[in-house]
């Protein structure tokens, strides 16, 4: 037996975050289309995410005969130094009218993509695409101006669901594998991706 030693590089920053709307059937319920716009914020200071999951146990003849947990939500929790104000109004649910915002009803919050690059110390990238996600929560609070400068952030969480029949919640693309090598993050973000094959596709001929 082979040993196969690693060495994987650390991260080094987060890079800009992709939003894209979805198109939902006449019911409200998401599909595979979206918008044909996908928004790019460079304003993400701090990503975390976390599984929601659920472990259970099978048990036959008094002893347990399998063990399994069922990852149920991904939650992504992040921090911006700035927010586009008609763009989180839309992901709340509420309308927006050449700038004018009723809010305040009881909404149903549309579905949306989200995208976020995470760039490791030796310039590869993992690439995610969260196809299927709804914002859970926001935080908006502001602070007077002082002498001294201090950032005023906002903090969201977006939930991402299972978006297709195997429970899959998330698309990514490994550059440091040579088979997504010429992947580029414009590639990439350039519409949400769903299956290998579109991400296959989606490579650049010759990384660029």
């Amino acid at each position: 037996m082979a040993l196969s030693r690693k060495h994987p590089a650390t991260k080094e920053t987060v890079g800009a975050q992709y939003i894209c709307f979805n198109t939902p059937d006449e019911n409200g319920e998401w599909t595979e289309n979206f918008e044909s716009t996908v928004y790019v914020f460079p304003t993400v200071t701090q990503v975390s995410t976390e599984e929601a999951s659920e472990g259970y146990d099978v048990w036959a003849s008094g002893a347990s005969y399998e063990s399994d947990s069922v990852v149920s939500a991904v939650d992504i929790s992040e921090t911006n130094v700035a927010f586009d104000d008609e763009i989180l109004e839309k992901m709340k649910g509420n309308t927006v009218v050449d700038g004018v915002v009723l809010s305040g009803k009881t909404t149903v919050r549309p579905w949306f993509a989200y995208g976020i690059p995470v760039i490791k110390h030796d310039g590869s990238m993992d690439l995610r695409w969260y196809p299927k996600c709804k914002l859970t929560e926001n935080t908006d609070a502001t602070a007077t101006s002082t002498d001294s400068h201090s950032d005023q952030t906002d903090d969201m969480t977006i939930r991402a669901y299972s978006f297709d029949e195997e429970g899959n919640k998330c698309v990514k693309a490994l550059t440091a594998n040579n088979a997504m090598k010429n992947m580029t993050q414009d590639a990439f973000f350039a519409a949400p991706l769903l299956t290998v094959a579109a991400v296959k596709a989606a490579v650049p001929s010759s990384g660029g």
